[in-house]
Formats: structure tokens, C-alpha cells, sequence
């Protein structure tokens, strides 16, 4: 088992109401708020409202309009509004779109140069401004980690920025909140989960076996619930254990003991990168490919593990087994309505040389992932997914 070095400073609000301590918890860093949120449908389902309400002794500054695949140019004018208003606090009401985009401009604005040097030299980042989260979509886990992924309109280049400065003060976790989820946001969300959790489960050090059993019971979690969650909208045992699931998918408690670069996500960053697709459906498309194409005569005995574990496949051989709890994952991907082909997506291969040559450059799946990739393996993969 790997040492590690483990501190979480996010203060998590988890359940019904909790939105009645935000006024209380921002006054802590000042009046000034920058309220960030995305395509507005928080002010069809009230949030907006609950959060105003809790604001009216606050100066609030707002920058809606965060997408999917949250963009430079997004952050480069919440920064602008930052400097010129003096903001004390940014409140990013929504998913980890926004949270994301949020954490690179609470970054940028204590920098004074351009916002993605931030994104290519990590250390430049020397503070940042407090960040606090009323989330409203479960996936990424990004209200409990200090990552942000920002993609770069202009060079298509999708990237992270990751520095303890940018963990989020408060947390606020209200499963209701999910309740109005469009069922593509759900099962999206769902992948992403599972794809975090796998990310850190499959990795060369096989002996943080505590670390593999906390995974183990987060990706058991989701396959319980995230069916559940889609034909039950308002099921808050559904909506409450995968809320949960998600912020611990990926608050690092899952990759103590481990290590490793991560397989999936860095090929998912630049096909989103280059074709703006929802995350959580690349990395549907893209996971049980890898999972095949990876699986060999060292791997299969995790492989089997997470077959008999999570899918409670009973094959004594541990390549059949392994083999059947891919498909098995395959099937559980299907049955929450998410394709498992690129062309689904209307994405053919004229990109794939061009996408496998940046997922190499730009992450370290060439020297310290589970199965090392070079370009041909990843284009091996994007071939599998059809």
C-alpha cells in the first residue's frame, strides 16, 4: 500500500434544508457574492429563488450561462467581473460544470496574467478566492475535490487545473435538489460515477485492499440506485445515496494506498474536447472498450473481482469471469439509456490519429497507468467503440 497524504478542508451540508445555513457560512468571507450557475433551469425549479432569499443581505454579482464542458472564455469573464467588483466569494449554484468553471476563476482572480497559464503551470496558482457550492447535479464529485477541468475554445484542448487552493469552503448537498433531473442527467451522472471509482480501482498497487473494498461499495451503491434514481425522480433514498456516492467517487478517499495515472478519462477529455459530447456518455462509450481491451493475464484477477464483487458473476475461471463482468457493465450502461457507440453520437473515426496523439501528450497513461497506452492503443480503443 502507497503512502499518502490525506486532508478534505470542504465543510459538507448533506440533506433536506441545509440551504438555510448558506447566509450564515458566506458572511464568514464577505458581502460580495458572484452567483454562477448554468443554463437557468435552476430558476424553473425554485433553487434560484431559495438561494436569492438566503442573499438579501448580500451585493450579488451573477454570470449564468456555464455549458457542459465548461470554456475559457466563461472563465476569463467571471474573472473580469471579479476584478472590477472586488468579489469576496463565489457561490456556484449547479453541477461540475459550474463548480469546475467557478474553482478556475476564483484562480484567475488572484492572477494577473491569462487565466490558462493557470491550466499549463499549476504552481503559478499562489491563492484563490473561497469558493462555496449549493449542488445540484451528482457526477463529479468536484464539491469535495479541488480539481477543475476547463476546456479551451480555441485549441479544443481539455484540460485540468488541481491545487489545494481551489477546495470548496462549504458544500451544501440537498438531494431534493435533484429531484427535476432530466433522466440523461441522471444516467450521465451515474457513468460518471462509476467511471471515478474505476479510474482508482484499477491501478498497479493491488494491496490497498481497504481502499478496494470502499470502492467496491460506492460502485454497488450506484448500480442499486441509479436505475432506481431515473424511474423514481423523487425517491430520496435514490437521490441521497448516490449524491453521496458521488462526492466520495471522487474526494480522494477512494485513491489512498493506490496511485496511478488514470486510463479513460484522459481519451473521454479530448473526444469532448474536439466534439463538445456530454462527459458522462463518452466515458459510457469508451470504459467497457478500454475494460476489453485491457484485459489480459495480469489484469484479470481485479477484473474478476469486480465481476464477482459488483455483478455477482460466479465463474471460477477468472478470464470468463472477467469477460462477463464487462458485459454485464455493458448492460447496466444500456438500461439507464446510454449509447455504447461513437457513431451514436455521430462521431467517426477521421479524428481518432488526432485525438489518440493528444490524449498521450496531455496526461501519463503512456507511463504510469494499470496497462500503458501509446497512440495505437488508443486508437485501438476508439476503434472498439464502434
Amino acid at each position: 500500500m502507497n503512502s499518502f497524504d490525506f486532508k478534505i478542508p470542504t465543510d459538507i451540508r448533506f440533506g433536506k434544508g441545509k440551504i438555510a445555513c448558506l447566509a450564515a457560512e458566506l458572511s464568514k468571507y464577505g458581502k460580495r457574492v458572484l452567483l454562477t450557475y448554468g443554463g437557468g433551469s435552476i430558476k424553473k425549479n425554485g433553487i434560484y429563488a431559495e438561494v436569492l432569499n438566503q442573499l438579501t443581505d448580500f451585493q450579488v454579482f451573477e454570470l449564468g450561462g456555464i455549458t457542459p464542458n465548461p470554456k475559457l472564455s466563461i472563465v476569463e469573464k467571471g474573472t473580469d467581473i471579479c476584478k472590477k467588483n472586488n468579489i469576496d466569494v463565489i457561490l456556484a449554484v449547479g453541477g461540475g460544470s459550474t463548480i469546475d468553471a467557478s474553482k478556475h476563476i476564483a484562480a484567475a482572480a488572484c492572477y494577473d496574467g491569462n487565466p490558462w497559464d493557470l491550466v499549463l503551470d499549476r504552481s503559478l496558482v499562489k491563492s484563490a478566492l473561497p469558493i462555496a457550492v449549493v449542488l445540484t447535479i451528482c457526477a463529479t464529485g468536484s464539491e469535495m475535490n479541488c480539481g477543475a477541468v476547463i476546456t479551451n475554445d480555441a485549441t479544443c484542448e481539455k484540460l485540468e487545473i488541481n491545487t489545494p487552493f481551489l477546495y470548496p469552503r462549504l458544500s451544501i448537498c440537498d438531494p431534493t435538489y435533484l429531484f427535476t433531473l432530466p433522466n440523461k442527467q441522471t444516467a450521465a451522472g451515474a457513468v460518471d460515477i462509476m467511471s471515478h471509482v474505476l479510474e482508482q480501482y484499477f491501478q498497479p498497487n493491488d494491496e490497498a485492499y481497504i481502499t478496494d473494498v470502499l470502492s467496491e461499495a460506492v460502485m454497488k451503491t450506484v448500480i442499486r440506485y441509479g436505475k432506481k434514481a431515473i424511474d423514481e425522480p423523487e425517491n430520496y433514498e435514490a437521490r441521497s445515496n448516490l449524491m453521496w456516492a458521488s462526492t466520495i467517487g471522487l474526494n480522494h478517499l477512494l485513491t489512498v494506498g493506490k496511485g496511478g495515472a488514470w486510463s479513460v478519462h484522459p481519451i473521454e477529455h479530448v473526444i469532448s474536447g474536439f466534439y463538445d459530447v456530454t462527459h458522462g456518455v463518452g466515458l459510457a462509450i469508451l470504459t467497457p472498450a478500454w475494460m476489453e481491451y485491457v484485459l489480459n493475464d495480469f489484469t484479470k484477477h481485479q477484473f474478476a473481482r469486480f465481476a464477482r464483487v459488483i455483478f455477482n458473476v460466479n465463474k471460477l475461471d477468472d478470464m470468463i469471469a472477467a469477460k462477463e463482468g464487462i458485459e454485464c457493465l455493458k448492460e447496466y450502461f444500456k438500461s439507464i439509456g446510454m449509447p455504447s457507440t461513437l457513431s451514436e453520437i455521430g462521431i467517426d473515426s477521421s479524428k481518432f490519429q488526432a485525438m489518440a496523439s493528444e490524449a498521450v501528450r496531455t496526461s501519463n497513461i503512456s507511463k504510469n497507468a494499470y496497462v500503458k497506452l501509446v497512440e495505437e492503443d488508443v486508437i485501438a480503443i476508439l476503434n472498439k467503440c464502434g
